[in-house]
């Protein structure tokens, strides 16, 4: 079920249940604790928020938590952890003061759909691979969603849009509607740059500049025409969705893979900040070179360590 030789061994130990004594009171504390900020002797911000103006908040602490995790910091975890608890039960709270529904209300229905979507664990089918898992998983969740008109129905609008593209193309795969090998997913990705190519460049011909940092700079140009930008963006698009589902079928999450290049590069980025300070030289009066020295310098580090 899983390519871990000793995940047995290492596992035998899971799915105990915390210390309920223990637990119990301090749950009801911090509901409590939610409940009277809230309240008309409570705090003013808490007061006003509602379950729109609270979105961006559960969002940063999200991603925070993602952060926390990565880094493989456990006071970090719990911290970010905690942070994301405040947002379900301050989510909660609001729903009940404005008569919606409560916390039971979400614990229940949560707790329903769990068992639900197990009937391996809970039920009487079985499933010994995680292909079986996801058929049982996906099963109950058909016969849940019998309003649903689409297979696209459900997937969140606002999800972050690499992540989205995997699911899209994926709810299509789970009907066949899908490359019969992704390898041919490269010659798409190849028809896609060819098509942004067409629109760029006149003869349809990508010029071959070879990457340097030390050449003369060019301006950019951007484009001045709405309708060649709106096809350029909409050929971007379709690359980055081809990109998506190449990642989808290799089983990488491609907002996950995005996310960790934009921390390494701004990890790096800072380690050319730090050089130039040393260096007792102003980024503005920075020569690319220097910095390209700088930015390869710290992957060459972050190498050593990785050894």
């Amino acid at each position: 079920m899983v390519d871990d030789p000793d995940f047995e061994r290492r596992t035998a130990g899971f799915g105990a249940p915390p210390d309920f004594d223990a637990l119990l009171p301090a749950f009801q504390e911090f509901c409590s604790v939610i409940a009277t900020l809230r309240s008309p002797e409570g705090c003013p911000w808490d007061r006003r928020q509602t379950l729109s103006t609270i979105k961006p908040y559960t969002l940063e602490e999200t991603y925070e938590l993602l952060e926390a995790i990565d880094a493989d910091d456990n006071a970090s975890i719990q911290e970010e952890l905690g942070d994301v608890l405040l947002q379900v039960i301050l989510d909660a709270q609001i729903a009940k003061d404005e008569e919606r529904f409560e916390l039971l209300d979400v614990v229940r229905q949560i707790t329903d759909k769990m068992v639900r979507r197990h009937p391996h664990v809970f039920g009487e089918e079985s499933a010994s691979t995680t292909e079986e898992v996801k058929q049982h998983w996906h099963a109950a969740k058909n016969k849940e969603k019998t309003e649903r008109t689409s297979r696209l129905d459900g997937i969140p609008a606002d999800l972050p849009q690499l992540a989205r593209a995997c699911r899209v193309a994926a709810r299509a795969a789970s009907v066949g509607y899908d490359f019969p090998d992704r390898l041919m997913l490269f010659d798409k990705l190849r028809e896609e740059i060819q098509e942004l190519a067409d629109e760029l460049f006149d003869d349809g011909e990508i010029p071959v500049v070879p990457a340097s940092v030390d050449a003369e700079r060019i301006p950019d140009e951007h484009i001045a025409k709405s309708e060649l930008k709106t096809r350029v963006e909409g050929e971007i698009g379709d690359i980055l969705f081809v990109v998506a589902n190449i990642a989808r079928r290799w089983g990488i999450n491609p907002e996950e893979a995005l996310r960790k290049s934009n921390s390494k590069f701004s990890r790096r980025f800072q380690a050319i900040e730090s050089a130039m300070k040393e260096q007792q030289v102003s980024m503005d009066d920075a020569t690319l070179v220097q910095m390209e020295d700088a930015y390869q310098s710290a992957k060459a580090r972050e190498g050593q360590r990785s050894d």
